[in-house]
């Protein structure tokens, strides 16, 4: 028997994206290292690897997270 449970983070009425299961879910169901959220519905939760996908692009095409000479990535020649 356990000392200690481990308890997941969340609270009844929050919506996650679990990545393990692929599905919906509410409430503290998966470990938060396994999950996307928490949205204000399900159908926003549904959308979650979409939203994360968008939210990438967006970083990665943002002129304030690269440097001016246009590659902020490291060649492995430095």
């Amino acid at each position: 028997m356990a000392l200690f449970k481990k308890r997941t983070v969340g609270k009844p009425g929050e919506w996650y994206y679990c990545l393990e299961h692929k599905k919906v879910e509410e409430g503290p169901d998966c470990p938060g290292k396994d999950r996307f959220g928490p949205y204000a519905s399900p159908q926003e939760a549904q959308r979650a690897m979409e939203i994360a996908q968008e939210r990438n692009l967006e970083w990665e095409t943002d002129p304030r997270w690269h440097d001016a000479t246009g590659g902020g990535q490291s060649t492995g020649d430095d």
